[in-house]
């Protein structure tokens, strides 16, 4: 199928195996970013929407945690493979809705495959263990349960990536589900339900909703149903999300934002390694919350790094996703274009060098040009929130002191980022920086394999890797004898 037959689906809610479309429920526009058109109507979620999911992820509940972990892996290994058989039609849509170019969305496509193959194969892995007991015919076991029907919160800037990682976690688990994915970006999500409904996922394992965001999550966390929270967004929305969570006595996993760091030491070709952050800068038009963005290079090689970096900004294509060619796609909303358009003017206003970009592309569309800024200050808004954009901020340091004092500033502690060649500094700096993860000479953070989440207010607990699904089993201890 050529994405010129494609066309955007019909939105629903998904609840209990069915799919609810919008008669008798308010709705809202989904917006192209590339376009500023709208893409289709999606339907709301009532109290009463909400309440049946709920009640499906409860009811379905016993029977799914009961299902043989070779069974649910196979669901999740079919879910893989439709999801790769009909990646074309997904990737066209995460480009109209989201932004980010075809090229990108293909491979989030294969990251979200790569999430349910992952998780199939570790749902037979979840180990329980024999205590060696005190006294003769005494057996001490500990053993791994599924903690119960979860709420899962996902973001729009990784529409696939995002919600992947928790359902599959969730169902390799034993878990049901009741999701609200983000508003701006649902048929992404719609689509990763399609797919396990067609595996032959059992109805009300995974349940779908979309509506007003804080009266629906306020209704779904606060449910005696819910027994565990994942959530993904800002960290002041995170923040309330764990409040809520915790007056119900439930485990909340938050992964929240960032402004990760980047120290480049004098030791590094500077044009190598302004190449390999450019692209990670740029990647989704810098709306990942691990983008480098503090970038704070040895004051040694600071000049030659700063032109190359600016060089390769000014010279990256921006256009519609769609189109060949295209490197980086519209900002996802207006918020966000409104939001770098007002960084800019900030470090402008406070002494800081443009070197790249800095103003809107057109008046259609969220396009902005890839930007780099020279003569970092402390007190750009840019140096302490996170730009969530194609901004970088550029400063330089001496001392390995003032390096790590630069990176571990904020109080946020996602990702963080080291371009070195010596062996101690990289021990060093790996040791003395404050976050999730830490990557050195390259950028990248998430695989389906490996733990990932931040620390101090960048979150709590991890997603992926066998951690992230120990995040929703509960151990049970029996002695017997």
């Amino acid at each position: 199928m050529s994405k010129h037959a494609m066309e955007y689906p019909r939105l629903a809610l998904y609840i209990n195996g069915e799919w609810l479309e919008g008669a008798g429920r308010a709705q809202s526009d989904v917006v192209d970013p590339a376009t500023e058109s709208s893409l289709g109507a999606l339907p709301h979620a009532t109290d009463a929407d909400v309440d049946a999911a709920l009640w499906a992820a409860d009811a379905a509940f016993p029977a799914w945690r009961r299902t043989a972990p070779m069974q649910r892996a196979a669901f999740l290994r079919n879910a893989a493979q439709l999801l790769r058989e009909r990646a074309e039609a997904l990737s066209w849509i995460i480009t109209r809705e989201q932004g980010k170019p075809l090229t990108e969305s293909r491979v989030e496509v294969e990251k979200a495959a790569e999430l349910f193959d992952w998780s199939a194969e570790e749902s037979r892995r979840i180990y329980g263990r024999i205590i060696p007991a005190r006294v003769p015919r005494m057996r001490q076991m500990v053993i791994p349960e599924p903690i119960g029907p979860v709420a899962a919160f996902s973001g729009w800037n990784a529409p696939a990536i995002t919600p992947s990682r928790k359902i599959a976690s969730a169902l390799a688990a034993g878990c049901t589900v009741v999701i609200k994915p983000a508003e701006e970006t649902p048929a992404t999500a719609l689509f990763l339900a399609q797919v396990l409904h067609d595996s032959g996922l059992p109805a009300g394992v995974l349940n779908m909703v979309f509506g007003d965001p804080g009266r629906v999550s306020d209704r779904i966390i606060q449910s005696p149903v819910i027994r565990a929270v994942t959530f993904t967004g800002s960290t002041e929305i995170g923040t309330k999300v764990g409040l809520m969570a915790a007056a119900g006595l439930k485990r909340s996993v938050l992964e929240l934002g960032g402004h990760a760091p980047v120290l480049v030491f004098g030791d590094v070709d500077p044009e190598a390694a302004a190449h390999t952050l450019i692209q990670a800068k740029l990647r989704n038009a810098g709306q990942i919350c691990v983008s480098p963005t503090r970038m704070i290079v040895h004051e040694s090689i600071a000049e030659p790094f700063a032109r190359s970096l600016a060089d390769h900004a000014r010279r990256w294509r921006v256009g519609p996703g769609l189109e060949e060619g295209v490197q980086m796609g519209p900002l996802a909303n207006v918020r966000r274009l409104e939001a770098i358009q007002s960084m800019v003017e900030d470090c402008r206003e406070r002494g800081g060098r443009i070197l790249a970009g800095g103003e809107r592309i057109g008046d259609r569309g969220y396009f902005f040009q890839p930007t780099v800024v020279q003569g970092y200050d402390d007190t750009w808004r840019a140096a302490n929130v996170e730009p969530f954009g194609p901004l970088a901020i550029l400063g330089t340091f001496s001392t390995f002191d003032q390096a790590i004092a630069e990176a571990n500033r904020l109080p946020f502690g996602l990702a963080a980022y080291v371009f070195t060649k010596q062996a101690d500094t990289i021990a060093d700096a790996t040791d003395a920086i404050e976050s999730g993860a830490v990557c050195v000479n390259h950028c990248q953070h998430s695989l389906a394999e490996t733990p990932f989440g931040g620390i101090k207010q960048s979150g709590l607990g991890k997603e992926g890797g066998v951690e992230g699904l120990s995040e929703f089993t509960q151990f049970k201890y029996v002695a017997q004898c």
